[in-house]
């Protein structure tokens, strides 16, 4: 790829050092994915600056006006502290006809409000599990319909975000607890789905109209998985202690049937163009004993951070870490935004 001025746009406080000396490794891990692609950008020969946004999008209007950089390489998670609002800030590169990186604003939309996205899948026939909303703010009522043990977690949040161990729950007393933890602690609405036992495979991919598949990928949750629940809580997915402890590791699925690995395939595409997705995403499921293979989460733009699932998943493939961001810049050039049909 030819040089470009790459604007990489991430939260006020994400902005990462010029070098890693003299940071501990809880400070790296902040900013670990900031650092890891604007490194691997500046060595493949870009001309990169970096803007930080939390509240406000005058500067990032102003910095591409004036620099007017080839595209933007967007790492931006939520917008004034907001997950659903990173859909906005794409939608206004979009408005200043500025190509950006990764998903579009209809399948950030889509994806981030987790009751919409279960409700698509359901009309798509792609399977998920049983689940029921219950709204901040509303009288609360305990649904009859769905069979224990339930899943309690924010209808919004990403990351993890307010999962635990109490998050499984056997009874209505525990249901209720959890419900109004996602309510008073996270401040969101609560999303209970039917919890499913099986295998947690990540399924990556990458493209627009066209898509490729990356290798299947598995968290393995090592001893916590005989003394609790095998899911992926906030601990599991971010504490590098806790991961030594227990030894959970990400890494190639292995065992599975061509079957089962065709199922994920497939599924993950209609899932992909179902939400309208674009640039890069990581389908989340859950295969059961018996080989029933359900979703659980769609989740646009993941973590890029070069040690992580989505990036090992494409050093699986033989797609090396600059290569894949050089894919991910190919796809955000290409994707075809509605203002292509009138300005070119």
């Amino acid at each position: 790829m030819k040089r470009m001025r790459t604007l990489v746009v991430v939260h006020a406080t994400l902005i990462p050092p010029e070098s890693l000396d003299g940071f501990t490794e809880k400070e790296i891990d902040e900013w670990r994915t900031e650092y890891d692609v604007i490194s691997a950008l500046r060595k493949a020969g870009h001309d990169v600056r970096c803007l930080g946004v939390s509240d406000s999008v005058a500067e990032l209007r102003g910095v591409i006006a004036e620099w007017q950089p080839d595209i933007v390489f967007n790492l931006l998670e939520e917008f004034d502290g907001i997950v659903k609002y990173d859909q906005h800030v794409v939608a206004f590169l979009e408005l200043m006809r500025q190509p950006y990186t990764g998903c579009n604003p209809r399948g950030l939309l889509l994806a981030r409000d987790k009751p919409l996205c279960k409700q698509l899948l359901s009309y798509h026939r792609i399977p998920s599990p049983n689940f029921a909303v219950v709204r901040r703010g509303v009288k609360l009522k305990i649904p009859r319909r769905l069979k224990y043990p339930l899943f309690v977690k924010s209808a919004t949040e990403d990351a993890s975000l307010g999962i635990a161990q109490a998050s499984i729950v056997e009874d209505p007393a525990r249901l209720k607890e959890r419900i109004e933890f996602i309510h008073e602690q996270v401040k969101t609405d609560a999303l209970i789905e039917e919890y499913i036992e099986g295998r947690e495979l990540y399924v990556a991919v990458l493209g627009n109209d066209r898509i490729t598949r990356l290798p299947v990928w598995e968290m393995v949750f090592g001893t916590l998985g005989v003394s609790a629940a095998g899911i992926a809580t906030r601990k599991v997915k971010w504490d590098k202690r806790y991961q030594e402890k227990h030894g959970i590791t990400t890494h190639a699925a292995a065992g599975l049937s061509p079957a089962i690995v065709a199922r994920l395939d497939k599924l993950s595409r209609r899932i992909y163009r179902a939400l309208g997705m674009s640039g890069y995403a990581r389908m989340d499921f859950r295969v059961t004993p018996a080989g029933e293979v359900y979703v659980l989460e769609a989740n646009p733009n993941p973590n890029l951070t070069e040690d992580e699932d989505f990036s090992q998943a494409a050093l699986a493939a033989e797609i090396t870490y600059p290569e894949m961001l050089d894919r991910i810049m190919t796809l955000g050039l290409s994707y075809r935004a509605e203002w292509r049909a009138f300005y070119g």
